[in-house]
């Protein structure tokens, strides 16, 4: 079975401390903690990672689609800027769920078009670090479950 892959984008390694009021207090590590606790319990590995470059999403998207591993992607500002991105997703025929922490549609209008979304399952957004633990859910009941 394909473990399940966390990629995070730009900015990511500041939670916590980043504006707290629309972001939390729970850090990247609390987020990665949990979803490993709940890929344990199910038997399924987790490869968690964060970069504020690019081309590492870029690379780590390509390398899951090769391995047909699903991918819970938070891009961060990228999700409304990057065509590579939504390449890659189509490219490597990756499966992914979008999260993002904060509702984007409520917030600045730059925030409400998604390069990702037209490529992704589908995307999950405004829920705090629980956007994550949703987006693992529907991954175990939609695509890990069928492997």
């Amino acid at each position: 079975m394909p473990a399940v892959h966390v990629i995070n984008g730009p900015n990511l390694n500041l939670l916590g401390s980043r504006e707290p009021d629309i972001y939390g207090r729970a850090t990247l590590e609390d987020i990665e903690t949990r979803l490993t606790e709940l890929c344990a319990e199910r038997g399924v590995e987790l490869v968690f990672r964060q970069s504020n470059h690019e081309g590492d999403l870029v690379d780590w998207i390509q390398e899951a689609g090769r391995l047909g591993a699903p991918i819970i992607l938070n891009a961060g500002a990228l999700t409304h800027t990057s065509i590579a991105i939504h390449d890659a997703i189509k490219g490597s025929g990756a499966v992914v769920v979008e999260v993002h922490l904060s509702n984007v549609h409520a917030r600045e209008s730059f925030r409400h078009h998604s390069f990702i979304a037209p490529v992704a399952r589908g995307v999950i957004a405004g829920f705090g670090p629980t956007s994550y633990f949703l987006a693992l859910e529907a991954l175990f009941d939609r695509e890990i479950r069928k492997t």
